[in-house]
């Protein structure tokens, strides 16, 4: 960690989750004084190597604690509410829980902010919903099916309306975490290649983007660097060589694991009916640029499950 004197204040919640167990290492890299809140719901240990850093503050908190968060929120430079019940399934097994959550109490946060304070939010470009000709631009109608995706899409409005926002319309996340999730796409099959040798695909041409989740905690500081010139603004992050149907991805893994077998099955149905091409021109527009290829990024997933097993990552 760096030992540079702090430049900024920048409160992250969910901050032991897949993303800020990435990203909040990265801001304490940078100098920044992080103030970590999260309720460690999943027994993860993520943020154990970060404890070392003088500049970090760790909370063990919900988010719903209003009390807490408006405390918290008083001293803060900056804001990134990962706090989330991420995903369709998820969303579906706990509507209550998922509103709570995931709308309400960011909803109460952006309220009791000031306009000084700048708010980088991560949304899903799963709004776009069903399939839409052509390339999915910021301009393109929101059409979530899932819960998860309808409750993203109105808490975007709610921020971009605050006048001191960025939204991320983040793409489907790959990659190694600290805390890590094998129940995303790319972390999935690729584990069921390592490990199993076969799957079985469902609506195995529906397409979506993808985008690493070291890329992911790096569009969220290119935000922040370039926060005034991008406020009030919906930006889509991924790769844009990566728009790719389900067979795809797995054809792609299959070049690195041979043995890897592909079937299709007539029945079966994705609860948030992703089916969509992006574009990430726009952000691209500002200077970010990805990282982490998606073939990089598999080959990184190949060997870290050497190490980790199903039973460990999932969020639900």
């Amino acid at each position: 960690m760096s030992a540079t004197v702090a430049t900024k204040k920048i409160l992250v919640t969910g901050a032991a989750g897949y993303i800020g167990s990435v990203l909040v290492p990265e801001l304490l890299r940078r100098g920044h004084a992080v103030t970590a809140v999260d309720n460690f719901m999943y027994h993860q240990t993520s943020l154990l190597d970060c404890c070392q850093a003088e500049a970090l503050t760790l909370v063990r908190g919900d988010v719903r604690d209003m009390e807490l968060m408006r405390r918290l929120l008083a001293g803060a430079d900056a804001v990134i509410p990962l706090a989330c019940l991420v995903g369709a399934p998820v969303c579906a097994q706990k509507p209550p829980e998922a509103r709570s959550i995931n709308l309400d109490a960011i909803k109460a946060l952006i309220d009791m902010s000031s306009r000084h304070q700048a708010f980088i939010l991560p949304i899903t470009n799963s709004g776009y919903g069903l399939g839409k000709t052509g390339l999915c631009t910021e301009e393109s109608p929101l059409r979530p099916v899932s819960l998860y995706g309808r409750l993203k899409v109105e808490l975007e409005q709610h921020l971009l309306n605050s006048g001191h926002a960025v939204s991320l319309r983040l793409a489907t996340a790959f990659g190694i975490s600290p805390r890590m999730r094998l129940d995303l796409l790319v972390n999935d099959f690729t584990y069921r290649a390592v490990t199993d040798r076969f799957v079985v695909l469902f609506e195995a041409h529906f397409k979506r983007n993808y985008i690493h989740v070291r890329d992911v905690a790096r569009a969220f500081m290119h935000a922040f660097d370039n926060f005034d010139r991008m406020k009030n603004e919906p930006y889509n992050v991924g790769l844009s060589d990566a728009n790719l149907s389900k067979m795809e991805l797995c054809l792609e893994i299959k070049k690195q694991v041979p043995a890897f077998t592909i079937m299709e099955a007539p029945i079966g149905q994705d609860p948030d009916q992703r089916n969509y091409m992006v574009s990430n021109a726009k952000i691209e527009a500002t200077g970010f640029e990805p990282q982490w290829s998606l073939p990089k990024g598999i080959a990184e997933l190949i060997k870290g499950y050497q190490i980790v097993q199903r039973r460990q990552f999932s969020n639900v």
